[in-house]
């Protein structure tokens, strides 16, 4: 019932902002419109904690602030080393033990690895994931553990 509460917030928001018109008639459409919508996604049984990660709420803001920061000091590093020529860059593929306990938290940490830019998730095993990384010192951050540990508290 929470999370079916949390989509018509959601949905409801999204219609508000996106609609710019608040006449008693396309409110009343509006409302309809998000209700039959909510129907349907029930009726499919696709609302649940993966489509509304409710419990996320707390730590999210956080480590989406966190994460920004993170891809503005590897976007500045990854420029660096390409105008330094080809010479600065070492090329790393590696296996990389993770802490993630659900699905969502190990999606998270290869998102979180692939929007980093001079790192990809390549594939993701268990508690394994393969990240290609420009330079090897990437890879030895992705090894220290700091962001497998807040995307871990995130998922708590």
């Amino acid at each position: 019932m929470k999370h079916t509460v949390s989509l018509f917030i959601t949905l409801s928001a999204f219609w508000l902002l996106n609609s710019g018109h608040y006449s008693l008639l396309i409110l009343f459409l509006g409302f309809v419109s998000i209700t039959l919508v909510l129907v349907i996604a029930n009726k499919m049984d696709v609302v649940d904690q993966e489509s509304q990660p409710i419990h996320l709420k707390r730590n999210i803001f956080g480590y989406f602030g966190w994460l920004i920061k993170e891809i503005v000091q590897a976007n500045i590093t990854v420029v660096k080393h390409i105008w330094l020529s080809g010479e600065s860059i070492s090329p790393t593929l590696k296996k990389i033990k993770i802490t993630q306990q659900t699905d969502m938290g190990k999606v998270i940490y290869a998102n979180s690895i692939t929007l980093t830019p001079g790192t990809v998730a390549i594939d993701l095993v268990d508690d394994e994931i393969i990240v290609h990384a420009l330079l090897l010192k990437d890879v030895e951050s992705l090894e220290t553990g700091e962001m497998d540990r807040r995307v871990t508290m995130l998922e708590r």
